[in-house]
Order: structure tokens, then C-alpha cells, then sequence
């Protein structure tokens, strides 16, 4: 049996696509629905059970987990043993003010279920992000030597950041993998709100609108548009996170992403030709909240995850062809979830 937290945000819900796709159904999905539609994340999906964050981390807290998923009474079948936990579950708003939350949320649950797992001997992945490594004056090598000289720009990116830390100061990084992932998008981020892609948001402009805005850059070395990112396409993401929980030998802190960096304009570019149209870019002001926090370069180093993986690891789709995928086979469709 395997726990996804976050199983129902885009991430977590390709995971158990990815799952479902290789025959595995025995699934515990963990979330936070509240009023929101993530549901529909779930709607085509095969799993065994749902449990809210809040009653999950009840039983987690109370050491009554095991006791919860025993009872047939509730889920019908009894599952069999844990063999891993996939961690997706945090807050992910690059704007969340409240730091307190953030860092109960997004690094006191994450250690507390990390340590759950290593002491019954379950494989454990934590999702880690790109946003650690602030504005990318050290480069993007994910080599844990480097942890102490990041500085993240904001209280998300420093929460992720924290539990790396702490992973490499208590030993457990040597039997966990903490993925940093970079700028994921794709199916399944329809309840993101602002914070879904800008694939997404560009198919709604140019519906609307019949033009892209994008930001300028206030940085002379980087055109307007001209601001680079590692985008990765969440059917990759949920590959590599599906063959790591099969593989619990594969331990350490990696990077996740294609490792070629490609500019917001270059993202546009590909999502009008997926809808067959010239592309009309209109350049805009950046709100002043984000000048003195954006990062202007992203590009995952992925010697790392390469070396531990093998030869045999799928390579990820460059921008066209993800971006090309999401928009033809979800975002134009009546019923786009995976």
C-alpha cells in the first residue's frame, strides 16, 4: 500500500495516475479538500481510501494510524502493509505571509511523518522545491554540501529549505529522497487559482484576450520575456516519483526538473502553436511585491538523479512537446483531468 499526501493538488493526483497506469490501486490519498475542487482531481482515479489532513495527522500524532487503516468497517478491505509514503501534501503560495502556518505546515508535519516512516522501515519521498535556492547566486547544484549557502526568497521556499537542512543534520537524507522540484506544469492544476502555470493562464488569455502578457525584466542582461525557468511537464515529474518508491534504494537530495532552462516567452511561443495561432505577447509591469523576490534563472542541475537512477531513466519532454500535450489533450477539452 502506498500514502499520497497532497494526492488530490496536480502533483499528487499525477502520481496515482502514474500509479493506477502500472496496475496499482492500493492507495491511501491524503488531503485537504475543503470547499474547493480538487476533488475532481480524484474523480477519475483508482485508490483505495481518502482521509483528511487534519484526521490523518490526528492518527499520525496519536500513533494510531496502523489501528485507522485496519478497520474494515471503514474501507471495506484491509490494506496491506505501508511501502511508502509519497509527501506532497504542503502549502505551495510563493505569496503565504503567515509564517507560523508555513512552517508547521510545510516542515513540522513533513519531520514528523518523515520519522514515522523511518522507524517502521517505509520508504519516505519528500517534496522539496527550487524555490531554496533563492535568486540562483550559487548556482542550482543539488549537492547537500551546498544546503548552507542558499538563501530562499521567500517563506515557502525557506520551509522546504528547513526540512533539507534538518534531513542532513539528523543522517535521515541518507535513506529518504527530497526532490526539489522546478516549475511544474500540466493536468490537474485547474484549482491553483494564481497560482497555476502560465501554460494554463495563456490558453485563458489568449481565449479572452487574443494576446499573452508577460512580465518586463528590470535586470539588463535578461530581455522582457526573456527570464528563464526549468519547466518540467507533471507526467514526467510522476514518473521519476513513481519509479523512486519502487526503488527506496535510491536516497539523497535531487533535483527535478529537464536541466535546460528555457525563457516565459519561449513557454508562450509554444502554447500558440499548440492552438495553431501567431503569437501577439504583450509585455507588463511586474507588481512591486515580486521585483525584490524574482528569480530571473532556474535550471536543474540533474547530474545527481541521473547518476542515481541509471541509464535506463526516462528523459522528460522538452517545453513544445509538453506544453503541446497539456494543451490539445486538457486544456481544450471538455474534460481535461488525468
Amino acid at each position: 500500500m502506498y500514502i499520497v499526501t497532497g494526492g488530490a493538488g496536480m502533483i499528487g493526483s499525477a502520481l496515482i495516475w502514474e500509479l493506477n497506469r502500472r496496475g496499482i490501486t492500493e492507495i491511501l490519498v491524503v488531503d485537504h479538500l475543503g470547499y474547493s475542487e480538487k476533488w475532481r482531481n480524484l474523480s477519475k482515479l483508482r485508490y483505495l481510501a481518502y482521509l483528511p489532513k487534519e484526521l490523518f495527522a490526528k492518527h499520525l500524532r496519536q500513533d494510531t494510524l496502523e489501528e485507522i487503516l485496519a478497520a474494515e468497517s471503514v474501507y471495506g478491505q484491509t490494506p496491506g502493509r505501508i511501502q511508502g509514503i509519497a509527501h506532497l501534501g504542503a502549502c505551495s503560495s510563493t505569496t503565504e505571509l503567515d509564517t507560523d502556518y508555513m512552517l508547521q505546515n510545510n516542515l513540522e508535519y513533513s519531520k514528523a511523518l518523515c520519522i514515522y516512516a523511518q522507524t517502521r522501515g517505509i520508504r519516505y519521498i519528500q517534496a522539496s522545491s527550487a524555490a531554496t535556492y533563492g535568486g540562483g547566486e550559487h548556482g542550482f547544484s543539488d549537492n547537500p554540501e551546498n544546503l548552507d549557502r542558499l538563501r530562499p526568497l521567500n517563506i515557502y521556499g525557506y520551509s522546504k529549505h528547513l526540512f533539507d537542512l534538518w534531513a542532513r543534520r539528523t543522517g535521515r537524507l541518507n535513506s529518504l529522497a527530497s526532490l526539489k522540484f522546478f516549475n511544474v506544469y500540466g493536468p490537474n492544476e485547474y484549482h491553483k487559482g494564481e497560482m497555476r502555470s502560465m501554460v494554463h493562464k495563456a490558453v485563458e488569455q489568449i481565449r479572452d484576450q487574443g494576446f499573452v502578457r508577460l512580465f518586463r525584466s528590470y535586470k539588463k542582461e535578461y530581455p522582457d520575456g526573456g527570464q528563464l525557468r526549468d519547466f518540467i511537464y507533471v507526467k514526467d515529474c510522476a514518473l521519476i516519483l513513481a519509479d523512486l518508491l519502487e526503488r527506496p534504494g535510491v536516497n539523497g537530495l535531487f533535483n527535478l526538473g529537464t536541466g535546460q532552462a528555457r525563457s516565459w516567452r519561449d513557454l508562450a511561443c509554444a502554447v500558440f502553436a499548440a492552438m495553431d495561432l501567431e503569437p501577439r505577447i504583450e509585455y507588463v509591469e511586474m507588481p512591486e511585491v515580486l521585483r525584490g523576490k524574482y528569480q530571473y534563472f532556474t535550471q536543474a542541475d540533474m547530474g545527481a538523479l541521473s547518476r542515481a537512477m541509471g541509464p535506463n531513466r526516462p528523459l522528460p519532454r522538452v517545453l513544445e512537446e509538453g506544453v503541446n500535450d497539456y494543451v490539445q489533450n486538457y486544456l481544450t477539452v471538455e474534460d481535461g483531468y488525468l
